[in-house]
């Protein structure tokens, strides 16, 4: 993705998107009423950068959690280093918009939800419920870290919002890695995988949108 399309993806001005209703259309009275297209997105661009953002850092996060399960430490590093790259692209699009301390201040945070993502893996793969619980209190503090920084970046955020958003896909972290080392049916992993998919993508266009909201002038 070039740079400046993250630049306009993640800038760190947030706000929350209403979701827009779907019109029904009149249809004849012989045939049953049909849904009329939703409204496009504002800032198709912006919400189609959002979503190759959140979805890059959920893949690298999986794979670093395959490469564990497989024991593959070659895997394990490759995955792992793809999670930071990711993190780091968030961080100099936050900084694109609030300069090179905002920047600095969200990979430290990003950093702090990688270490939890990171230390509840091995601990599940470990099968060390103490580990676990304390990678999870550990994910929980700083996912309202972010949803505080977030809020105070961007007045139309609310703080709470955020962080029900994000325990939402610290939860989704957590059922995958406990799937995943407790070999449940693969059914069952590819059902979480998908709510996973499908969460991150509502993150993202919530996202997009208050960005969209709050650049009116930058995002396309």
């Amino acid at each position: 993705m070039k740079p400046l399309t993250i630049a306009c993806a993640l800038a760190l001005g947030i706000a929350m998107a209403a979701t827009a209703p779907v019109a029904l259309a009149n249809a004849p009275q012989s045939a049953p009423a049909a849904s009329a297209p939703a409204a496009a997105p504002a800032a198709p661009k912006l919400h189609a950068a959002m979503r190759s953002l959140l979805h890059g850092h959920i893949v690298a996060t999986r794979d670093y959690a395959l490469a564990v399960h497989a024991n593959n430490k070659a895997g394990e590093k490759k995955a792992a280093d793809a999670v930071v790259a990711n993190a780091k692209d968030i961080a100099n699009a936050v900084a694109g918009f609030y300069g090179k301390a905002g920047g600095d201040a969200f990979l430290k945070l990003l950093a702090g939800h990688w270490g939890g993502v990171k230390a509840l893996t091995d601990a599940a793969h470990a099968h060390d419920a103490a580990a676990e619980q304390k990678a999870m209190q550990d994910l929980t503090t700083n996912g309202g870290e972010i949803a505080k920084f977030l809020a105070s970046a961007n007045p139309n955020l609310p703080e709470q919002t955020v962080d029900g958003l994000w325990l939402e896909h610290v939860n989704d972290h957590k059922m995958q890695v406990d799937e995943m080392m407790s070999n449940a049916p693969k059914a069952e992993q590819a059902q979480t995988w998908a709510h996973m998919e499908e969460h991150a993508n509502t993150i993202a266009d919530a996202l997009a949108g208050g960005i969209a909201k709050q650049f009116p002038n930058k995002a396309d």
